[in-house]
């Protein structure tokens, strides 16, 4: 209410200003930015738009200040900034044409509004006043332009602009041609005013290039409802031929009303119109299986139709066809003559360097989105221009070039993809692919126009276009591809009729250019398909091959004496310690290589490998025994040769196998081959010979009443190139064709379509002639209707049945299983169309087929309640969800399971699912026993089988990925949780982390900090409930400390949780921590300023007494590595497995000692020189303080894990006002 009061006392000020003295013209100033300030805030209805237009504040206020207050400049360029504000186009403003009635009614009075604004500006007055303005501005040399200079030009522009791209008011404007419009009224302003001039000028000046686009576009406005053949006959006495072809004309329309009245006055009754009669139609059968009876006159029976009197089906909107959005008409003369002079002008000063500039800023991207179309309409408007006014080469020489026909083509292809893609602006799409087809048609006929030249040069060069058109197969194939692709639901009826017209040039000047030529050599591109090559299954080798392999390998072994090269021994490697492969996998892996070097006939090689593979697998004398004669290695080669041994198929193959099991059609890979043909015409012509062609010349040939004389003869000259050249008339023996021609015989004014009936009586007569030897011709016409196969009422009857017994049956596609029952052959869509039609399934997509893999296994009532009482019984238990999969009915993976125990909400979150580690007793860790680490092998050795059982299922949970390395790396991890301890408790170490964060330049994220703590303080202590607050950074400082390590570091040491892996986003207060806690944790935060002057020595203390506990833990560390290494060197004798996996634990304990005592020693130097180190030093050993943190390997600090991903935020800001 406020607003809208301050509102309405602006406006009072703003008309009472201009009646008052000049000396308030600073109070005018400020009205004019507060209604700029207005409309910078309002709502999606444009409520301010609306009120300032019902207002006419425009008409009444702001042209007159404009008027008379020139010489203000900052009132003249407030004005000029709210004018090009209010006069934007509504759909700027909404976006789109709304579909909602409300705002539909809102956008209507925006345009009414609009419209009305319009007329206001339609005065030379206010068109003077801009010009002179603009006139002023350009006369100053570009060093003494200021920046609010240049701003005003564009605004003037712009102003311009939008003026000119109201629409008109169809309902107002009931003008005919010859009148003046609204529109017509303003571009005589401009002329009068001598702004047009201005507009040519800025066109063609080297130093105001960078007006282009706008000039560009406010040209293709001012001539929006021109045509180009119009304006160049405009003032100019027509020629003989011009009053020949217009007599013909009228006496074409004068006999087709001739023939009308005489069709009329034949089918006259010569009874009373009274006595009309009853008669009986004999062979026409009625509903009751009797002859017809016709009431009316016997002159009416030829427009009898079973479907008088039915209601008309109504087509959906989505199949309907598109509607032209083209309207034309004729301005006034004195508009016309000067448009006609401007067109002049601007051909001959302005166009080459005009376009080519628009061109680069389109090739580099300096443009706004769509902006490429007003290139298109110039260079179709203005080509056609100069070819019908005195045509001119050198005035249009920037246009004609194969750039030009490679650029239109390029746009007309991506056009087409978008118009496929972007189905909700198809229209959009369709209309400028229209322009781009124009302006490609355009581009031929000036190619043409250029060959009927006297110069010897046009022609060469026109010569030299077309070879180059002609040899491209893009430029020849795009024809073609765009009547294939042809689609009246979005492309209009006008796109296909200068399609037809494009066609028939390019083929009359291809005809053309070949009947000169003994050959023609053009491009032919061939996409050459090939099936992704997969591995042939090997075949299995007979007994007899083994045999001879075998005595081969034996013989050259015994040559050499079973003596290896030191080279041949040191490439046979069998075992991979880098890789994933488990061990188990690895060793079948290496019988696997030394039967194929067998079988490749290297025995050295095969002997190599075997040596090498014992020597890694000594026990179980698997590779033989450490002392192995010779004579058995070579009898235990044999045995592997002879053996057949599993081979598991590699990754990718599996891969791919899977997916062509999805895929209906095997996949296959293109390659394009480029290559050179001689050309022939009549194949060439041969490929126009298709229905899908065809079709869209009957479609357009539907109104040749409405065609012109032109299309028409395009259409009859392309069907006689196949009917009669290449002898393909079959192509319309087509019942709907048939029918389009009866009615073009049929019709009382065909002699005016003599040409067309002509090629009709052609056509016919070959059917006749042709039937009279092949009567199954009569039945070949429903051939291209595709009749609908038809279903029986027992076929009916039998689907429904069969469909009521199986869509209850659980079968996971009730259309698959009813295909086989049925029986007749039918395809799935027939079924499931039926299906619909019959009313037993609402829609075609709850019949639609399941890809396999996608398919979500519902829960039963009992599979919950089964999950239920698993979770219940084992929730105590060290594995929950291990134990769940084991004795659970239906088998499912992990993630579906944890999901569903979500979902149930027996867990909150995924860690309460995660395999628990046994801790040890509170205190000081003692380390681990001899028989504590039998016990936690052998426990290895279980979770080894488990995981192998489980495999399936670590894809989806890569939390227990690495559960066994996390039992053996627990005792380097402990040591990591006890310093984070520490620092939580330590009140000396916490200032410390304070004062570094400080010397960062983190004091503000740190305060921000402390008032979240304190505000959940008092809001705990109010409501008396405690809820976990996630911390929010609003400012880009503090998402940046939220990313700190050190920040994060501190974040844990106060208690907030970080969070948790794909649940969480934000950092959170915990709900734990009670009132009390938090205040004093804000207020250690604030102590730390008071402390900073004997920070020194309480550093000293506290970093005394994490070194001593840090030394504690090292000790206890290097007593449980030297633990191990005593065991291994025990059992060194014993078990082979066992003291595998006693080398394994001492490798990874021993390799957490140095990793922990290394990162201690670097812990204290950063301690201890952190006053001289910068900032970038301190995050280099803040990153090595968190090493812990990651498993203990032989990686280095750099591959530490960072912190988890947090989603950034940005805070909108509400605009300010820039006059201040």
């Amino acid at each position: 209410m406020y607003k809208g009061v301050q509102f309405h006392g602006v406006l009072i000020i703003l008309s009472t200003m201009l009646t008052l003295s000049s000396l308030l013209s600073v109070s005018l100033v400020e009205s004019v930015k507060d209604l700029i300030r207005y409309l910078r805030h309002e709502d999606d209805t444009r409520d301010i738009r609306q009120q300032l237009g019902a207002g006419q504040i425009l008409q009444n206020d702001l042209l007159p200040i404009i008027s008379q207050h020139t010489q203000d400049k900052p009132l003249f360029d407030a004005c000029i900034r709210l004018m090009v504000n209010l006069t934007q186009p509504a759909l700027l403003c909404f976006g789109k044409v709304p579909n909602d009635p409300a705002f539909r009614h809102h956008f209507l009075n925006v345009t009414s509004y609009l419209q009305a604004y319009k007329e206001a500006f339609a005065d030379e007055k206010v068109f003077t006043v801009l010009s002179e303005t603009l006139y002023n501005l350009l006369q100053l040399d570009w060093e003494q332009r200021s920046e609010e200079d240049n701003l005003l030009i564009e605004r003037i522009l712009l102003l311009v602009r939008n003026v000119l791209h109201i629409p008109a008011d169809p309902y107002e404007e009931k003008n005919v041609d010859d009148d003046a419009s609204v529109h017509d009224k303003l571009l005589w302003a401009v002329h009068i005013s001598g702004l047009d001039d201005l507009i040519k000028f800025l066109a063609c000046a080297q130093s105001e290039q960078q007006w282009s686009f706008h000039i560009l576009e406010i040209i293709s406005l001012m001539f929006r409802d021109q045509t180009p053949e119009v304006l160049a006959t405009a003032g100019q006495i027509r020629s003989a031929q011009e009053k020949q072809k217009d007599s013909e004309e009228l006496e074409l329309l004068r006999q087709k009303e001739l023939a009308e009245k005489r069709s009329r006055t034949l089918t006259r009754g010569t009874r009373h119109s009274r006595f009309r009669g009853s008669y009986v139609i004999e062979g026409l059968k009625s509903i009751a299986e009797k002859d017809v009876v016709f009431h009316q006159g016997i002159h009416n029976f030829k427009n009898y139709s079973h479907d008088a009197g039915k209601a008309v089906r109504r087509v959906p909107k989505r199949k309907q066809a598109a509607k032209d959005s083209e309207s034309h008409r004729r301005s006034a003369l004195n508009v016309r003559i000067f448009l006609r002079e401007f067109c002049i002008d601007f051909l001959d000063n302005c166009y080459n360097r005009l376009m080519y500039l628009v061109k680069e800023g389109l090739i580099r991207e300096r443009a706004q989105q769509h902006d490429e179309t007003y290139y298109l309409w110039a260079l179709t408007f203005f080509m056609a221009f100069n070819r019908l006014q005195n045509f001119r080469a050198d005035v249009v020489s920037e246009t004609i070039s194969i750039r030009s026909f490679h650029f239109i083509e390029k746009n007309i292809t991506n056009y087409y993809e978008m118009m496929l893609t972007d189905k909700s602006d198809a229209t959009s799409w369709s209309r400028r692919m229209h322009l781009a087809l124009k302006a490609y048609q355009e581009l031929l006929l000036t190619v043409n126009e250029m060959d009927r030249s006297k110069d010897e040069s046009i022609r060469h060069s026109s010569n030299v276009i077309k070879s180059n058109i002609f040899y491209l197969m893009e430029f020849r194939e795009i024809f073609l591809t765009l009547l294939r692709k042809f689609d009246e639901r979005m492309q209009p009826r006008s796109f296909l009729r200068d399609l037809v017209e494009s066609t028939h040039l390019f083929l009359r000047m291809l005809e053309r250019f070949c009947k000169g030529r003994n050959s023609l050599v053009v491009q032919k591109k061939k996409v050459k398909r090939r099936k992704r090559s997969q591995k042939k299954p090997q075949t299995e080798i007979s007994e007899e091959d083994l045999e001879q392999i075998w005595h081969i390998v034996s013989e050259e072994l015994r040559a050499s004496g079973f003596q290896l090269s030191a080279s041949l021994m040191e490439g046979a490697v069998p075992f991979d310690a880098a890789s994933d492969t488990p061990v188990n996998e690895q060793r079948t892996q290496a019988l696997v290589r030394i039967q194929d070097t067998l079988l490749s006939r290297t025995g050295p090689e095969a002997l190599g490998l075997l040596r090498a593979a014992r020597a890694v697998w000594p026990e179980g004398d698997a590779f033989g025994s450490v002392e192995v004669e010779p004579e058995e290695e070579l009898e235990l080669l044999k045995q592997i040769l002879f053996t057949k041994l599993p081979r598991s198929a590699p990754m990718d193959a599996a891969l791919e196998e899977e997916e062509g099991d999805e895929l209906e059609e095997e996949e296959e890979l293109e390659s394009v081959a480029v290559s050179e043909t001689e050309f022939n015409f009549l194949d060439f012509i041969k490929r126009f010979a298709n229905p899908n062609i065809v079709r869209p010349y009957i479609v357009l040939l539907r109104s040749y009443s409405q065609n012109t004389p032109h299309t028409n003869h395009c259409i009859t000259r392309m069907l006689h190139r196949l009917s009669v050249d290449l002898k393909m008339e079959a192509l319309l023996y087509q019942l709907s064709a048939f029918s389009l021609f009866n009615k073009i015989l049929g019709d009382p004014a065909a002699t005016v379509y003599q040409e067309l009936v002509k090629f009709v009586k052609f056509v016919l007569n070959r059917f006749f002639v042709f039937a009279a030897t092949n009567n199954k011709v009569f039945v070949e016409l429903l051939e291209g209707s595709k009749k609908k196969s038809k279903w029986t009422p027992e076929q009916e009857e039998e689907l429904q049945r069969l469909y009521e017994e199986h869509k209850d049956s659980g079968v996971p596609d009730v259309v698959e299983t009813l295909l086989p029952l049925l029986g007749t052959s039918r395809t799935r869509r027939e079924v499931v169309t039926h299906l619909v039609s019959m009313g037993l399934v609402d829609s075609v997509k709850d019949l639609k087929k399941e890809k396999k893999g996608t398919r979500i296994v519902l829960w039963t009532e009992e599979q919950e309640e089964e999950l239920q009482g698993l979770f219940e019984d084992f929730r105590d238990s060290d594995d929950v969800l291990g134990n769940i999969m084991k004795r659970i009915t239906a088998k499912r993976s992990r993630a579906r399971i944890v999901e569903k125990l979500l979902s149930l909400g027996l867990v909150s979150e995924r860690k309460e699912l995660y395999k628990r580690r046994s801790r040890s007793s509170h205190g000081k860790s003692r380390g681990m026993s001899e028989e504590e680490f039998f016990d936690v092998s052998g426990e290895f050795q279980e979770r080894d089988v488990e995981e192998d059982d489980d495999q399936s299922d670590q894809d989806e949970d890569e939390e227990d990925e690495h559960e066994v390395e996390i039992r053996f790396r627990s005792t380097g991890k402990r040591l990591q949780k006890n310093k984070s301890r520490g620092v939580s408790v330590n009140a000396g170490a916490l200032r410390e982390m304070l004062l570094s964060l400080r010397q960062q330049g983190l004091s503000g994220p740190l305060l921000w900090l402390q008032n979240s703590l304190n505000r959940t303080a008092d809001d705990r202590e109010e409501d008396g409930v405690s809820h976990p607050v996630a911390l929010v950074p609003l400012t880009e400082e503090n998402e940046d400390a939220m990313e700190n390590r050190s920040f994060q570091k501190l974040l844990r040491a106060v208690g907030i949780c970080a969070p948790s892996d794909g649940q969480e986003t934000f950092w959170r207060i915990s709900a734990s921590l009670s009132v009390d806690q938090l205040r004093s944790l804000a207020a250690s935060l604030e102590a730390v300023e008071e402390a900073e002057g004997n920070s020194e020595s309480n550093q000293d203390v506290s970093l005394e007494k994490v070194n001593e506990e840090e030394e504690e833990e090292e000790q206890e560390l290097r007593a449980q590595a030297l633990r191990a290494l005593l065991l291994s060197r025990k059992r060194k004798h014993g078990s082979a497995e066992s003291g595998g996996e006693v080398q394994i634990l001492f490798a990874q304990t021993w390799s957490c000692f140095l990793l922990c005592s290394s990162d201690q020693a670097e812990k204290k130097i950063s301690k201890k020189r952190s006053r001289v180190l910068d900032d970038d030093e301190e995050e280099e050993d803040e990153d090595q303080e968190e090493k812990p943190d990651a498993a203990p390997s032989s990686r280095s600090v750099d591959d530490a894990p960072p912190a988890p991903a947090k989603r950034r935020y940005t805070r909108v800001l509400s605009d300010e006002e820039d006059d201040d």
